[in-house]
């Protein structure tokens, strides 16, 4: 019996902590979004180079907070490229509320999301976005979860842009700790990180762990992700995310600059 109250405690403590930052953006202000997705707004932030001003090729990758409830634990995660010269960026991303869940269309790179507004995770312009963007393209079409949607543990939107950036040599990325989805494997157990320089294991999103440069560690509980990064000088906290000195991902000069 007290073996089992003993366990019990240690699971519905391990359960609070993990809980503990879903709470807390529950309770804040900082998360209080559009009472409807009808009338959040979708409007641009203005953080991707305007294509009349910057001709080259720009690949971008953001985040957002997840519409509603689901914000206090997770990010959605989407890819925007503009190949030199083009006049309109593209967006490729997941959404959950049609049969094809797979968008790649020309639009705004860099509209919040139902009212929250976009974070820029990774920058890359010039000649190194111009050699990358047919492969994104190529990884695009081959993501293998076309008709599939769950939003925990996946795979979802976040489950999309790591497919993608794995599958893109030279687009070496860490997406964030609290995008939910990120560290769905479908049948594999063990991939590389998106990072780049890092391997995973991943029991069907429930429960991972992750080592890799960009990343650091993670333990990924239920979905929930807790660590470090020592390259970023950041700690990872489940729902919040990782709080960080520094952006382990490639930024252009422009971008670093907040042009």
């Amino acid at each position: 019996m007290k073996r089992t109250l003993k366990y019990t405690a240690w699971f519905l403590g391990a359960l609070l902590m993990l809980l503990t930052g879903p709470l807390l953006l529950a309770t804040s202000s900082s998360l209080q979004g559009a009472e409807s997705w009808r009338t959040a707004t979708r409007a641009s932030a203005g953080i991707a180079p305007r294509p009349e001003q910057h001709p080259e090729a720009v690949v971008q990758i953001y985040g957002a907070r997840a519409w509603s409830w689901r914000g206090y634990f997770a990010v959605h995660t989407w890819i925007a490229t503009k190949e030199a010269g083009a006049e309109q960026y593209r967006v490729h991303e997941v959404t959950g509320w049609r049969r094809y869940v797979v968008s790649s269309r020309l639009s705004e790179p860099d509209r919040h999301w139902y009212g929250a507004r976009p974070e820029l995770y990774a920058d890359i312009r010039g000649a190194e976005a111009q050699a990358l963007i047919p492969t994104i393209y190529q990884a695009v079409d081959a993501y293998p979860y076309v008709t599939e949607y769950e939003a925990w543990p996946g795979p979802n939107s976040n489950t999309f842009t790591a497919w993608v950036i794995r599958e893109v040599p030279g687009l070496d990325v860490a997406l964030p700790s609290n995008a939910i989805g990120k560290d769905y494997l479908g049948s594999r157990v063990v991939a590389e990180v998106p990072g780049g320089t890092g391997y995973q294991l991943s029991m069907g999103g429930y429960l991972g762990i992750l080592a890799g440069v960009r990343e650091g560690l993670e333990l990924n509980i239920l979905g929930l992700s807790l660590g470090v990064n020592p390259m970023a000088l950041g700690i990872k906290l489940p729902g919040i995310g990782e709080l960080a000195l520094r952006n382990p991902n490639p930024m252009s000069e422009a971008a670093s600059a907040g042009q």
